[in-house]
């Protein structure tokens, strides 16, 4: 009978640990997820800045030495991230295949012209400094004209800027809540061994020899539960720089390294700090308190 309860109360207590566990590796995953994502906001940002391009439409009149010369001061010019010039004849090919028949077949000539399409880099796609360089690039006498879109770069401005507020707000409610979960999951596991707690206390122990045990089976499953977490994050991290290899997800090791490092010691501070309060609070009870 004694051994039957005995194995009873062995399978109570690893359902508890196992519980803990999961717990703190499923509230880590999604805090370090976010973690990921605040601190990747810009690069994303940024890349969809920079696939915005300026499109520079030359006269048929202007010279060789005159496009060459724009093309190297644009290519060395601080907001360029990239240029390519497009012929008319190549604009000619690609505009047929768009619309699945040559043009020019009944137009008898190309009305297209040659271009230089400007890239810029995510710090200069903004409305003021577009329009500025739009300025500049249309004053030179064989340019003769200069597109872009100016709704797009006002739109995608106001959408980062939208959105980098909500996922600060939402990440920061996320991780207020996961200290929460992980607090209520170790306060369950540390309930379960109350009448231990207060045995203990009963014959002699003093309060830091009974908080000890609890404190470092708690750590531990704290460390288990932040290695499972980082594994999940490792694997959904591996799959999205496979998916989106332009994003560049795993370039910055350093800044991958602090986040996992701030989850491995999330993990454990929240552990510690929940089984410390949760056993000095059962220590304070009264023995006819702890059935309540």
């Amino acid at each position: 009978m004694a051994s039957s309860f005995e194995k009873y109360q062995k399978r109570r207590l690893i359902t508890s640990y196992f519980s803990v566990v999961i717990s703190i590796a499923l509230v880590l995953f999604l805090v370090g997820l976010l973690a990921l994502l605040v601190l990747n906001t810009k690069k994303v940002a940024d890349h969809f800045k920079e696939q915005i391009a300026l499109n520079v439409y030359l006269k048929d009149t202007a010279k060789e030495v005159e496009i060459d010369q724009l093309q190297k001061t644009l290519a060395l010019a601080d907001y360029t991230k990239s240029i390519e010039f497009v012929s008319k004849e190549e604009a000619a090919k690609s505009f047929s295949k768009e619309i699945g028949e040559d043009f020019m077949d009944f137009l008898g000539y190309n009305p297209l012209q040659n271009s230089i399409d400007i890239y810029f880099n995510a710090d200069y796609v903004s409305e003021v400094q577009i329009a500025e360089i739009s300025r500049d690039l249309s004053e030179k006498k064989f340019v003769d004209e200069i597109i872009y879109d100016k709704p797009l770069i006002a739109l995608l401005n106001d959408n980062i800027k939208r959105l980098s507020f909500w996922i600060l707000i939402v990440s920061s409610l996320l991780t207020f809540i996961a200290v929460l979960l992980i607090n209520s999951s170790i306060r369950l596991s540390v309930y379960a061994k109350r009448f231990t707690i207060k045995t203990m206390q009963m014959v002699g122990a003093t309060k830091g020899f009974i908080r000890r045990p609890f404190i470092w089976k708690s750590v531990k499953l704290g460390i288990i539960g932040s290695i499972l977490a980082m594994i999940g994050m490792a694997v959904v991290l591996y799959y999205l720089n496979k998916s989106f290899p332009e994003l560049q997800l795993i370039t910055d090791q350093l800044m991958l390294a602090a986040i996992f490092a701030g989850v491995l010691l999330l993990g454990i501070i929240i552990s510690w700090l929940s089984t410390f309060f949760a056993t000095q609070r059962f220590l304070n009870l009264k023995t006819d308190e702890l059935y309540y």
